[in-house]
């Protein structure tokens, strides 16, 4: 089946779109919520977190054993991709909720804003481990100039706080290897991967 393609025109007709959390449904708990910085246009195109075809999101939770059937986002999460996940107890937010072509298209105070609503809702949900996936956002979001990758000095209240590499295609630095190896101690800390890592 050809994946789904669309055009330019098509992609900006999406520019400040929102996409949806996903999140576990009300009684499943939550343990790992990703932060992403704000939707592409992609994303806001399908509706779905991570979508672009160049980016190593899923792959790498997958060869991390965060999830274990493979899911391609491109034309779309199915409803039951997202079940697997929330019964995972894995949830997806963003930073800032308007979709843009590049996140540097996003203003210091839509950071900051958008920083102080993740913290509302992860007061609200209280996941196990809270992982922002982008350094420099990060850092721009919660005035933390010094900032650096991995578990952060200071949880928020029952919350283990990590920052991890962006999946983006256009971070250069990582691939799926690299991000899996920090996506599975994520998944780790928050109890969805075994002490050993991902199961053979």
């Amino acid at each position: 089946m050809a994946r789904r393609t669309f055009s330019r025109a098509e992609l900006e007709s999406f520019r400040d779109a929102e996409v949806p959390d996903l999140l576990p449904y009300d009684g499943q708990p939550l343990r790992l919520l990703f932060v992403g910085i704000n939707p592409g246009l992609w994303t806001a195109a399908t509706q779905t977190h991570f979508a672009h075809p160049g980016n190593r999101f899923y792959p790498a939770l997958l060869r991390a054993g965060v999830i274990t059937e493979p899911i391609d986002p491109a034309d779309g999460m199915s409803e039951a991709d997202r079940d697997r996940l929330r019964a995972r107890g894995i949830g997806i937010t963003n930073l800032v909720h308007r979709a843009t072509a590049k996140a540097s298209e996003l203003t210091r105070e839509e950071l900051r804003s958008g920083g102080a609503v993740l913290r509302e809702l992860v007061a609200t949900r209280r996941p196990t481990v809270v992982a922002v996936a982008g350094i420099t956002a990060y850092r721009t979001a919660f005035g933390l100039p010094k900032a650096t990758m991995g578990r952060q000095p200071d949880d928020w209240a029952d919350s283990e706080l990590w920052v991890v590499p962006n999946p983006s295609g256009l971070n250069a630095h990582e691939t799926v290897a690299t991000l899996a190896e920090t996506y599975a101690a994520v998944g780790r800390a928050a109890g969805i991967v075994g002490a050993h890592g991902p199961s053979a």
